[in-house]
């Protein structure tokens, strides 16, 4: 027959088992997950990189290589303006958007909302490219960096007005009717008062969309035609050889290169905010 010390010390090594193979389990994702991002640091300083993961023959030649391909440090430049001008719309018309649906009582608000929703979630950017490429034909977009802009900002703005009106729902309306009350307007609240508050979600709404525009390829791709007009994402598409190899050496530095700015622009939110967001107000 078993004691209780017996018991308690089977319990005891069963749990400490428990924890070391949780433990194991996740160190082993953790250094799966760890190797492209290796990959990503050793291969553009390597001589002759291939796909798998080691200390590099360090060498500088496909920066340099990079460096004489006239579109690689435009491309930079075109990704980050689409990506701040798409921000900025998205930021703008959503705030604007969003503080309207929460304040104003509207027949249909909350299926408005959720339709636009579930519209911009099902129909995605490859099943209505066709009537989008259509529609900046005939407006005379296509070859435009803005017609890019146009189109990925409205692909964002359903989600980020949603996600944006929740920020605006946990404002205190107190602070709105003291502004009012000293004569100040909709649009001097909204931006005195309202937008002050709310500037983790417009921090959360910002970020969202930089990113989405940042590795957007699709669309770039099919309604820009000039190559100094493509973005980052496009032109990495073109580092092939001759053969139709895909060039290691180029790729891994322009990805390097690529991943830097979304890598800063992290590190600075999260400095700035920390992720912690509590409805409208940041405790």
């Amino acid at each position: 027959m078993s004691t209780p010390t017996t018991s308690t010390g089977a319990r005891a090594a069963r749990g400490m088992a428990g924890r070391i193979g949780f433990y194991v389990v996740i160190a082993v994702i953790t250094a799966f997950m760890a190797l492209p991002v290796l990959w990503l640091v050793f291969a553009p300083f390597d001589r002759s990189p291939g796909l798998s993961t080691s200390l590099p023959d360090w060498t500088l030649r496909n920066f340099r290589e990079l460096l004489d391909n006239p579109y690689a440090l435009t491309s930079l430049g075109n990704s980050v303006l689409l990506s701040l001008s798409s921000m900025a719309l998205v930021t703008a018309f959503a705030a604007t958007t969003a503080y309207a649906l929460s304040r104003v009582r509207i027949p249909g608000r909350d299926a408005l909302l959720y339709g636009l929703l579930l519209l911009s979630s099902i129909v995605t950017g490859t099943a209505a490219m066709v009537p989008i490429f259509l529609m900046m034909f005939e407006l005379n977009l296509v070859d435009s960096q803005l017609g890019v802009v146009l189109v990925l900002s409205g692909g964002l703005l359903p989600a980020a007005i949603f996600i944006l009106k929740d920020f605006m729902d946990a404002t205190p309306r107190s602070y709105e009717e003291s502004a009012r009350v000293f004569g100040a307007g909709p649009l001097q609240i909204l931006r005195d008062v309202v937008l002050p508050m709310v500037r983790p979600g417009i921090a959360t709404i910002a970020v969202w969309a930089i990113v989405n525009v940042w590795g957007n390829f699709l669309i770039p791709f099919i309604l820009l035609r000039s190559p100094d007009k493509a973005p980052a994402a496009v032109v990495l598409f073109t580092f092939y050889t001759e053969g139709g190899q895909a060039n290691l050496g180029l790729i891994s530095a322009f990805s390097l290169l690529y991943s830097i700015p979304v890598v800063a622009m992290f590190l600075f939110v999260n400095r700035r905010y920390g992720f912690r967001f509590h409805g409208g107000i940041k405790r």
